[in-house]
């Protein structure tokens, strides 16, 4: 099981303080959230941030870009330090042009699915996909209760995932805690985004660990 705490959740004022301490604590990817104020009525970090950042740690930056034509800034999230970027299915029209930059540059392709957005809708691109997002909440806040209706959508991936002979990670975004990530790992996830309860804990190796179990 891959952890990914998301960094949203982070204190903003302390963010060299809290990617290491998470880093040190055992987790093995960093879920930076990019949000537009279009697709998502929130705002969050640029390509500046993440190359601040990334000169301080060594985790894997999954990028999430819950922003609107995501094509327009792949190419500064990719220079500035992204290892994977995930792009929402319902916010482009050029997921083929997305999967082929990120072949190019050697970063791994990601969709996310908005809670009510079909799994099957990824089937044309299982061949290529890297990472397949389940939005457990709706995207664009921290801090929401975990939506249940997650769990079928996760063993529907799965079982698309070994229908077409794919090797894509199932990763799961939101309410995550140790009694939902349970059922995501029953489920069949290998990714958890955790933030509140992974930034909030006082003791991050043992919240990581819950986690894990």
């Amino acid at each position: 099981m891959i952890l990914s705490p998301s960094l949203f959740a982070a204190d903003a004022g302390r963010l060299d303080e809290e990617i290491a301490q998470v880093e040190q604590a055992g987790a093995e990817y960093l879920h930076i959230d990019v949000m537009d104020g279009m697709f998502v009525p929130n705002l969050s970090f640029g390509p500046n941030i993440l190359s601040g950042i990334r000169r301080k740690s060594r985790l894997f930056f999954d990028v999430h870009l819950m922003i609107e034509k995501p094509e327009r800034f792949l190419e500064p999230f990719i220079r500035e330090g992204a290892d994977g970027v995930t792009v929402h299915y319902e916010a482009t029209d050029a997921l083929d042009e997305i999967a082929g930059i990120c072949r190019e540059r050697g970063v791994k392709f990601g969709v996310a699915l908005h809670p009510r957005t079909p799994v099957s809708v990824i089937e044309p691109w299982t061949d290529v996909l890297d990472i397949l997002l389940v939005m457990s909440i709706e995207p664009g806040f921290g801090g929401q209760a975990f939506m249940p209706e997650a769990v079928p959508r996760i063993r529907e991936a799965k079982a698309l995932r070994e229908r077409k002979n794919a090797r894509y990670l199932i990763s799961v975004d939101g309410g995550v805690n140790p009694e939902t990530a349970a059922l995501c790992r029953e489920a069949g996830a290998d990714v958890l985004v955790a933030g509140s309860s992974v930034f909030r804990a006082q003791d991050r190796k043992a919240a990581l660990e819950l986690l894990r179990r």
